[in-house]
């Protein structure tokens, strides 16, 4: 709600309200607008060099623990951002082609596997020599315990690297953690 919209009621839309609820402005809401916390969280720059791999070998690169039992439905926003540079990727005067798959995983208490939030994300080269940055965002909202989880960058090699060094430097994961909706089910509803 702003500033514009308090106090305003629109009668036509009365069918979407509780009839036990009130229909007003009262300077409490804004009170209850502030009883949805937001965490912004970063994990540590890490540092994964990878050399001569297999396809489909994997490396975790960036992880984040991110406690949501303060936070009511909550919504969390996780951003990835790295250095990738690959090196003397060369063979008989060809370079060869580096490809990298990155995927976030959530795993909360009581879980036993790894669940992907969001879709894959790929990197994929043929220079020689290459420095870049490398980065992506995705948001998790699909979930419905209010609990503590690691959320975890995984690098899997979608083609065997032979020649040359990678190094996924400086991969950092962030995330934005908040409330979805108003939420009332950390609290008891005052009906009026």
């Amino acid at each position: 709600m702003n500033s514009m919209s308090r106090g305003h009621y629109d009668n036509c839309k009365k069918d979407c309200y509780d009839t036990c609820k009130k229909h007003y402005y009262d300077k409490d809401d804004d009170k209850k607008e502030e009883k949805c916390p937001t965490i912004v969280k970063c994990g540590c720059p890490s540092f994964t060099p990878i050399n001569k791999a297999d396809e489909d070998t994997s490396f975790i690169v960036a992880s984040l623990t991110l406690d949501t039992s303060c936070i009511c439905d909550p919504s969390i926003k996780l951003e990835f951002a790295s250095n990738i540079v690959v090196s003397n990727n060369e063979h008989g005067g060809n370079s060869d082609k580096v490809s990298l798959n990155f995927r976030i995983f959530r795993e909360c208490r009581h879980q036993k596997n790894k669940v992907p939030v969001g879709g894959t994300w790929s990197f994929l080269t043929d220079e020689k020599d290459i420095s870049t940055t490398f980065s992506f965002f995705v948001c998790d909202s699909d979930f419905c315990d209010n609990d503590c989880c690691t959320y975890t960058v995984i690098a899997t090699v979608a083609e065997d690297l032979e020649h040359g060094t990678l190094s996924v430097n400086n991969a950092i994961l962030g995330a934005v953690a908040t409330c979805r909706n108003t939420c009332h089910k950390c609290e008891k509803e005052r009906h009026y």
